[in-house]
């Protein structure tokens, strides 16, 4: 994209620029500022109250400045006098740490600087639900089995098609659409690329499917589990590591099991070896857990994973290996932080490879129907505050995270988890009234 946003501006006729963050909480914060005024922006950057957002700061820190990173400038195609600019959160003159781009930016250089080059995709699956939130937003959705419905993708064919048109035309290489699992579900998938790219996308990607299906008189939400008895919202991830330029993927090896080398085998295995810690990050909210570890939903299955097993082309298990040279991982939701999913995928999967962790055995089974004959294979955690010790427990996993992010989300995500606790529910008086 170049280097100079002013100039961005004139060849685009952008007149405002979003500058944006994100914080722990997986929050988009932005600044709408006048083109005008980003030549300056772009040197010193936003200011932002960064205790006013999910971030570990109080009321007198000093300004956190939010620089833009003009590579990740997105013109909006629904709104062409606007680009949206991802940007990289500093405060006096340093970067903070438990920033959550910055944590990626800087897992990024530590795989680079051991020659290795992290590719992703992701596959953000929305539902498409009532203004208040209450209701799937087509009443004719109602099949017991709705996966890929046409007749269902095609009554919301003017949202779908809006979305797509606009990957299309910003380059992601966007290749299908369907509707999913759940009834009011669906899923679009674009091409995967660098790490950091791929999480500049996905936050905008989050951003733009809310801002259309508001546009439609809609509401679009990637809430893992919004409606009790329907499949909920993953947001599997698929991963390899390619050479320091990116043109050979080190993960292929046609002569090794399943087509993954044993460096693949290697960063797989600190994704097994830290799966229960990464939980934490990878399903970050309450309501992650109500998908996780959900009964089976009326399509038969929640495609979700509870244990921490490995596969072949298997959608059963947390990790399946679809092909040579690449893996899935099927643990992350909708409710994930587009930054730190990248961030502790590579964090795992380095400390994998130098460890030259073993991902255990492989079982081919289907999980749902024969899970229960698994012996020795983790449970996934069944609740927040689970994942959230299991972290706390994961020394390495937070060194390689940063002390300063992983004190921050820890703090943060107890008091979330406290929050809810304290909650009085109408379950409780309607188990414990007459007791």
């Amino acid at each position: 994209m170049g280097n100079d946003l002013a100039a961005f501006a004139k060849q685009n006729g952008v007149k405002y620029f979003m500058i944006s963050y994100t914080d722990l909480f997986g929050g988009q914060r932005a600044k709408l500022v006048p083109a005008q005024a980003i030549a300056d922006m772009q040197k010193d950057g936003a200011g932002f109250a960064g205790f006013a957002t999910w971030l570990d700061l109080t009321p007198a820190h000093p300004d956190m400045l939010a620089v833009p990173d003009p590579d990740s400038v997105i013109q909006l195609p629904w709104k062409r006098e606007v680009a949206w600019v991802a940007a990289n959160c500093i405060m006096d003159d340093k970067g903070v740490d438990q920033a959550p781009r910055n944590t990626l930016n800087r897992l990024i250089a530590e795989a680079a600087s051991e020659g290795m080059h992290v590719k992703t995709g992701v596959e953000a699956e929305f539902f498409l639900i009532s203004p208040d939130g209450k209701t799937i937003s087509d009443e004719y959705d109602t099949a017991s089995k709705p996966c890929y419905d046409q007749q269902a993708v095609m009554r919301r064919y003017d949202v779908i098609a809006e979305i797509c048109d606009h990957m299309l035309a910003l380059g992601w290489g966007a290749y299908q659409n369907d509707h999913e699992d759940a009834n009011g579900q669906f899923e679009m998938n674009w091409a995967f690329d660098d790490a950091l790219a791929t999480a500049d996308k996905h936050s905008f990607f989050k951003f733009m499917v809310k801002s259309i299906a508001e546009k439609h008189g809609l509401r679009a939400t990637f809430m893992p589990k919004p409606f009790q008895g329907l499949t909920g919202n993953g947001c599997h991830a698929h991963i390899s590591v390619w050479d320091k330029a990116g043109r050979t993927n080190v993960f292929a090896d046609k002569s090794m099991e399943l087509g993954l080398s044993a460096q693949g085998k290697h960063f797989l295995g600190g994704i097994m070896k830290h799966a229960s810690a990464l939980a934490a990050i990878t399903n970050p909210t309450v309501n992650s857990y109500k998908r996780i570890n959900a009964p089976r939903t009326i399509s038969g299955a929640t495609w979700a994973p509870n244990t921490v097993t490995w596969t072949g082309n298997n959608r059963t298990h947390m990790v399946r290996v679809p092909g040579p040279g690449r893996f899935e991982l099927r643990l992350p939701d909708g409710a994930v932080n587009p930054y730190l999913l990248q961030a502790v995928i590579i964090a795992a999967g380095l400390d994998g490879i130098r460890s030259k962790a073993d991902p255990g055995k492989r079982y081919d089974i289907d999980m749902y129907q024969q899970g229960h004959t698994v012996k020795g294979a983790p449970k996934l955690p069944l609740n927040l505050l689970d994942a959230l010790r299991e972290f706390d427990k994961d020394k390495s996993l937070k060194a390689a995270l940063g002390e300063e992010f992983s004190s921050a989300y820890l703090k943060l995500k107890h008091q979330e988890w406290n929050s809810y606790a304290s909650h009085f529910t109408q379950w409780e008086r309607d188990h414990t009234l007459d007791i």
